[in-house]
Formats: structure tokens, C-alpha cells, sequence
């Protein structure tokens, strides 16, 4: 059992490296899979490996580990606007679209962004079947980079013919692209250029997480500083303005003031009913108290909005809470992110992880 080795974090080559002196320096072996031999500091996605025993030790040490920022390119001063992952799937066509329409409501523009590992370091390999760099694997990694940028070209001539033809509202377009972990280079971009919000696309209900970190999408929501608009394939909204009940999930914290603030000032442009929801196994008496004593505070803030509230209980509140979803016809579900350790992520997954993976209701993630 104690030489099982598990994942306990996935980075570049450089920072695999600094990641494994330090757990070293503590005593925990390590061992780095995915990386290239030959060339190893343009590796992407290498991932840091230690005995299941020393997991405990190496989160405690890792929850207190910053990387300071990468050295940023040259950037205009950032003007608003709304940052879309893209893997050129149909999410990403429909994630560039309500991106759009949403931008255009705001008055901001939109970034479209590719992640992308190179094809010779991706994969999940061990250091010693790791693939040796030849003029076969550079000629396959010219190829994949110019069918991406062929890719790209096409879903920015594809939105730019639907702004011409008036299906799509005119806005300012922007492309990226970023080489290494998805999930690392989206937050790593919206961290230094903070967009309006991100929008992506998800598998949705019956899709199956990935065994540790999860899936890109769930990764960004539970890390992401600023909100996160993820929805699964099977969305009937084509924007945002189509929300006509949308709820909202309180645990009673100070921090629910300061996200549904936000979530209003994001969603000014259209007009909602809110479901003020309480999720609970135990029903109490002073839990309907307190959500109707919000759901007062919040309807004297904003007199116009319409409102309600509502306890969402049972065994299995995910199930009570699709039940809900459906009866009322819930367009959206808006919860508070709180800043969770590497062992809650792992081992503990939020109520927005979960509802990314059962659910198919789209949901808007705001941190408190």
C-alpha cells in the first residue's frame, strides 16, 4: 500500500522540478512522469509523483507553495472583457457564441484561448518510456501547430461571418494561445489579465471525472478569482439574457453578500426571477428563518428584482436539488466559491464540482 505513487500536482517541466527539490528536501521521494529526455525543459504537463504514505506531508507542504508569476508579454492596458477557453468542440462554438452576445450586453470583447500540449510530451508516460525527441516527433509538432492556428482561423472567420450577417452582435475579438496545462494557462491568463467572466463548455451529467485532478472545467471553477459561467452540451439557452429563474445557493455566509453584489453587477443587463436556496440533510428550523431573512435583505437592495426562497432538502441533495431544478424550470445556478486546500479539492469536491458532473443545468461560480 505505501508504494502506490499517486499524482499530487501536474506543471511544467521547470516547476515539476522546483516541486520535487522541495518535497525532497522533506524527505518524500518523487518521481516526475512525462518528460522528455531529450529536451526536457519544453515539456508540458509533466506530472509529480510520490508514495500514497507521504500524500498527508506533501499537501500540508504544497497548500503554502506560490509560484511567482511567469514572465508576462508586452500588454496593452486591459479593457473588459470575456475570456473563452476554446479546444475548437462544439462547447467551444457555443461558448464563443453567448460569449459574445454577453460581451456585447456589457459592452466589452471577447479572448478567444487554445491550450495545447505539444504531441510528443503528452500523455501519461513514465520517465523511462518517455519519448526520445526526433525529426519525426518535430515534424508532428509543426504539424499540430499549424492545424491549430488553421483551427483557430476558421472559428474567428466562422463568429466575424456571423456578426457580418447581424446573427451575432459586433465585438472585438482577440486570440491567444498558450502552450502547457489547460487548466493551469487559463487561470494563469485570467489571473494576470482578469476578464468580466469565463465561459466554457462541460460534458455535463454522465460524463466520468478524471481520477484526481478532475476535468479542466472543474479544475478552473474551484480555483478561478473571478466568475466562472460553465454549462453542459445539452444547454437549450443560446445566452444569457434567455435566464428567467435563476438560483442562487446560500450558506448563510458573509461571503454570499459579496458574490450575489457581483452576480448582480454581471447580470445588470437582464431581467430574472431568484431563487434563494438553502441546501440541507437536516432540516432546521432557524436555516428557513435565516434564508428568508436574506431573501428580505436582498429584495429591499434591489427592490425591482423578483424573488423567493426556498429549503432544498434530503439524503442525496444533489438528486433534491436536479428535482428542484426541473420543477421550476431553473435556468441557472449561481453558487459562492470559497478559497478550498489542495486536500478539500482531492478528496472533498464542491458542490460545483459535483453539479458539473450531475446536472445539467448550467451553473455561474463567484468567488465571496
Amino acid at each position: 500500500m505505501d508504494d502506490k505513487l499517486v499524482t499530487v500536482a501536474i506543471h511544467t517541466y521547470d516547476r515539476a522540478i522546483i516541486i520535487k527539490g522541495i518535497l525532497e528536501t522533506e524527505g518524500i521521494e518523487v518521481c516526475l512522469h512525462n518528460v522528455n529526455l531529450i529536451q526536457p525543459v519544453i515539456s508540458a504537463g509533466v506530472r509529480v509523483r510520490i508514495k500514497e504514505a507521504d500524500l498527508p506531508a506533501a499537501l500540508k507542504i504544497l497548500e503554502n507553495l506560490n509560484f511567482p508569476d511567469e514572465t508576462a508579454e508586452p500588454e496593452t492596458p486591459i479593457s473588459p472583457y470575456v475570456l473563452v477557453p476554446v479546444d475548437f468542440s462544439a462547447y467551444s462554438l457555443k461558448a464563443a457564441r453567448m460569449a459574445i452576445k454577453f460581451a456585447a450586453d456589457l459592452k466589452a470583447g471577447v479572448t478567444l484561448l487554445h491550450t495545447y500540449y505539444s504531441p510528443i510530451y503528452a500523455g501519461g508516460l513514465p520517465i523511462s518510456d518517455a519519448f526520445v525527441f526526433d525529426e519525426h516527433n518535430e515534424q508532428a509538432m509543426h504539424k499540430q501547430i499549424e492545424q491549430m492556428h488553421k483551427q483557430m482561423e476558421a472559428l474567428e472567420t466562422q463568429l466575424k461571418a456571423d456578426m457580418a450577417e447581424n446573427t451575432l452582435p459586433p465585438v472585438e475579438l482577440t486570440i491567444k494561445f498558450r502552450e502547457g496545462v489547460p487548466e493551469e494557462q487559463i487561470l494563469t491568463y485570467s489571473k494576470k489579465r482578469p476578464p468580466r467572466l469565463i465561459i466554457m463548455g462541460t460534458h455535463g451529467k454522465g460524463s466520468k471525472e478524471d481520477d484526481l485532478m478532475g476535468s479542466v472545467a472543474a479544475d478552473v471553477v474551484e480555483r478561478s478569482r473571478v466568475p466562472v459561467f460553465a454549462f453542459p452540451a445539452n444547454m437549450p439557452l443560446i445566452s444569457l439574457s434567455d435566464c428567467e429563474n435563476i438560483g442562487f445557493v446560500t450558506h448563510f455566509d458573509q461571503r454570499d453578500l459579496v458574490a450575489f453584489e457581483s452576480f448582480m453587477q454581471l447580470m445588470k443587463p437582464y431581467r430574472f426571477k431568484v431563487y434563494f436556496l438553502h441546501l440541507t440533510a437536516e432540516p432546521d428550523a432557524w436555516d428557513e428563518i435565516k434564508l428568508n431573512g436574506i431573501k428580505a435583505y436582498f429584495s429591499h437592495q434591489y427592490p425591482n428584482m423578483e424573488s423567493a426562497y426556498c429549503m432544498i432538502k434530503g439524503d442525496n441533495l444533489i438528486d433534491s436539488l436536479n428535482e428542484f431544478i426541473q420543477e421550476r424550470h431553473i435556468d441557472l445556478v449561481a453558487l459562492t466559491a470559497q478559497k478550498r486546500s489542495i486536500f478539500s479539492r482531492l478528496f472533498n469536491p464542491s458542490l460545483a464540482k459535483k453539479m458539473l458532473f450531475h446536472s445539467h443545468t448550467p451553473i455561474m461560480v463567484i468567488r465571496g
